[in-house]
């Protein structure tokens, strides 16, 4: 079994700075790119950004230049440093992560999810 377990979402004044974070366990073979998505009331889910296993990285025009994603092979954690925080990044986060898992002989990649930390940015 494969977990994501996320935290470190919660309120914060617009200007501010929050750090997500987002820890894989269970029986994992590999990780490729871990993304976060956000998902505001009302709206679809959307990309916000990505990392690749190699540290490439990628991120909506909205957050350039205001959120850095990083992750932590090691221990098998993704990162969203989030700062000068404005009141339209309020949303649920959610990290996403396509890891290896193996089933006797086979191998293979799934998408996981995790249960969502709600980021409010508000005065």
């Amino acid at each position: 079994q494969v977990q994501l377990v996320e935290s470190g979402g919660g309120l914060v004044q617009p200007g501010g700075s929050l750090r997500l974070s987002c820890a894989a366990s269970g029986s994992i073979f590999g990780i490729n790119d871990m993304d976060w998505y956000r998902q505001a009331p009302g709206k679809q889910r959307e990309l916000v950004a990505t990392i690749t296993s190699s540290g490439s990285t990628n991120y909506a025009d909205s957050v350039k230049g205001r959120f850095t994603i990083s992750r932590d092979n090691a221990k098998n954690t993704v990162y969203l440093q989030m700062n000068s925080l404005k009141p339209e990044d309020t949303a649920v986060y959610y990290c996403n992560a396509e890891i290896w898992t193996r089933e006797g002989a086979t191998w293979g990649t799934s998408d996981y999810w995790g249960q969502g930390t709600q980021v409010t940015v508000s005065s």
